[in-house]
């Protein structure tokens, strides 16, 4: 728990000094969000003692109610009570003091605490604490929705139209997610049999679900996403209330020791704050997905495409283009085109001017070569950017780029544009630029990278026209928390992504209005869900299908990427009807998500597809 009198100083609070007589815990608590006795000073609230924090204490109703709705727990603030050594686990206690509604972020949702307390009495000592043992006696969290007032999508644009701090709808906590948790808040709970459905963050906060019902289960045991479920039956596990550190390398899937713990809000989630650190029983193997099944034949029959982001690349880390080229060589097995993203300028994030990324591809390029024994080269083709108006690390100026194999795929007639110029789709269906990027002037690219939009042929002049975008559409910066006080939760970008997803879309309706029965691929980080506004809208507009539906890719297994307790796909291949008549295949390859956070290359899986152009 990393609360500090600081922290409490700048909180936001919700405070009207008021008084009251003797209340029960539940009845400071109430069915609702806040309490109704909020900014009160509240008297002889008597509880027994369950946990002690470095700041406060928990205590827990002597005799616990029967509404589903109302905690009979509590947290007590307070750091001289929680450094009281006559103060103990076990204890009755009465308690003097004022009710209050903390956050230390707008954005959060309030914690009801008991501040400035005053032990009135010690009633008795060694009373036996129970905690409630979740997933039992009806202690199940909801599996799909998280509070009444998402309207039923927790994803829908648009989003932010209602605060729970202003609404404080009364607690459903059989129907909805944030009620459930709230209607534990500040309860001794034990988690039996949990498993890890995230990897921990630089705290060691990690998230998971115990024998209770889950949805999106994937093979690795984890939770994947899908529409309107945001998997809000899983939580974190917070900083150990016995100042020990949870295990820093806790990988998705892995079996858990049973968990004790205080329910408690924090850092903008619900939270559980153990007894003790969480410990790894067992982890799942093999450690890293197989290598892809799909190869290329060098022939229009067997095209192979990837596509990885991967994370700040440039010449000057020299381990991290070592990693890459290794998943390049062994896992996705050189295809034919790659499309990456996130490839910065030569020098990195010195910031000086420089956009070109000759030097960071070619050091991608030969690393590939030598680690697969001089079996695969690669030319490479991009467009610098404007420096500083592509987003990501500042100095960085990333960029998306394609490698190629020169003895499969060439440039069809190529003539590359700039970062100024505007590709266009001529009649044939040709482009004017080739590569070329997507209206680079539109607004709506602002502060991120361009598609890049490329013509590929066979090297020996068989089968048809390859057309590719490669795009990064702009990131999920500024998004609220799923635990927020804001219903919907802020989509961060996703205006932005909306008119990226416009201006890429007609760019590729323009090629199916020429030749219907075009092969293209657009594929990339769109840094957005596949049931999201801005991939349904794109998909509309453009006409392209969704491979992994088009595949059959069990919705389950749709996920490239790790973001707390999900399971997610923000980076997508989409294809023209016609081609989608001849995919070969298609796979994700899990070589990061299923690492710990020191142990993966980036912060994306890469994926593969195999097409026939013939």
């Amino acid at each position: 728990m990393k609360t500090t009198t600081f922290l409490r100083w700048l909180a936001t609070t919700l405070l009207v000094t008021t008084s009251a007589s003797a209340q029960s815990i539940a009845q400071i608590n109430g069915d609702r969000f806040l309490s109704p006795f909020n900014g009160q000073n509240v008297s002889n609230v008597t509880g027994i003692v369950t946990a002690k924090g470095p700041d406060g204490i928990w205590l827990q109703s002597v005799k616990r109610g029967c509404d589903r709705r109302v905690s009979d727990g509590l947290y007590v603030y307070g750091s001289a009570l929680a450094k009281n050594t006559s103060i103990n686990v076990g204890d009755v206690i009465a308690v003097n003091g004022k009710v209050s509604e903390y956050r230390s972020n707008k954005d959060y949702m309030y914690m009801t605490e008991l501040g400035s307390p005053k032990v009135a009495a010690v009633l008795e000592h060694g009373r036996k604490v129970e905690p409630l043992v979740l997933g039992k006696r009806g202690l199940n969290p909801p599996t799909k929705q998280y509070s009444s007032l998402d309207k039923g999508d927790v994803f829908a644009v648009p989003n932010n139209q209602s605060l729970v701090s202003v609404e404080n709808p009364r607690l459903e906590p059989e129907s909805y997610g944030l009620d459930f948790w709230e209607s534990l808040m500040g309860a001794l709970v034990t988690i039996e049999n949990p498993r890890a459905v995230g990897r921990p963050n630089q705290y060691g906060d990690v998230w998971v679900v115990g024998q209770w019902n889950t949805t999106g289960d994937n093979e690795r045991t984890g939770l994947t996403v899908s529409d309107k479920d945001g998997n809000p039956e899983a939580i974190i596990i917070g900083s150990p209330l016995d100042g020990s550190k949870n295990p820093s390398d806790t990988r998705l899937g892995d079996h858990l020791d049973t968990i004790t713990g205080v329910v408690y809000q924090a850092f903008g989630f619900y939270r559980i704050l153990p007894l003790t650190n969480v410990s790894v029983i067992e982890s799942l193997s093999p450690e890293v997905a197989a290598p892809t099944t799909l190869t290329g034949d060098g022939t229009c029959k067997g095209v192979t495409v990837g596509g990885y982001n991967i994370e700040n690349f440039y010449a000057g880390d020299t381990a991290h283009v070592q990693a890459v080229a290794r998943h390049i060589v062994d896992y996705m097995r050189t295809p034919d085109l790659l499309a990456v993203q996130e490839i910065q300028d030569d020098n990195g994030e010195t910031n000086d001017g420089t956009v070109v990324s000759d030097a960071t591809l070619t050091a991608l390029a030969t690393a590939i070569r030598t680690l697969s024994k001089n079996t695969t080269s690669y030319n490479y083709t991009y467009i610098s950017p404007i420096d500083g108006k592509s987003g990501g690390a500042p100095g960085g100026n990333i960029r998306v780029a394609y490698l190629y194999k020169p003895s499969v795929l060439r440039l069809r007639d190529p003539n590359p544009g700039n970062a100024t110029t505007a590709n266009a789709v001529l009649p044939g269906p040709e482009l004017k630029y080739n590569p070329g990027l997507i209206d680079p002037a539109n607004a709506a690219w602002t502060n991120s990278r361009k598609p890049l939009a490329a013509a590929w042929e066979l090297a020996d002049g068989s089968g048809k026209t390859l057309f590719t975008v490669n795009v990064h559409w702009g990131s999920k910066g500024g998004s609220s928390s799923l635990h927020g006080d804001a219903r919907p939760p802020v989509n961060g970008g996703v205006e932005d992504r909306q008119a990226q997803a416009e201006v890429t879309a007609s760019f590729i309706a323009d090629i199916l209005s020429e030749d219907a029965s075009a092969n293209i691929v657009t594929l990339g980080d769109y840094n957005e869900f596949a049931f999201a506004a801005p991939i349904v809208e794109f998909a509309a507009k453009s006409g392209l299908k969704d491979l992994d539906a088009v595949v059959g890719i069990p919705t389950a297994e749709r996920y490239a990427y790790l973001f707390d307790m999900n399971s997610q796909e923000l980076d997508h291949f989409f294809v023209s009807p016609a081609l989608a008549e001849r995919v070969e295949g298609f796979e994700h390859i899990h070589v990061n998500t299923w690492l710990s956070y020191d142990d993966r290359t980036s912060d994306h899986d890469p994926s593969v597809a195999k097409f026939d152009i013939c």
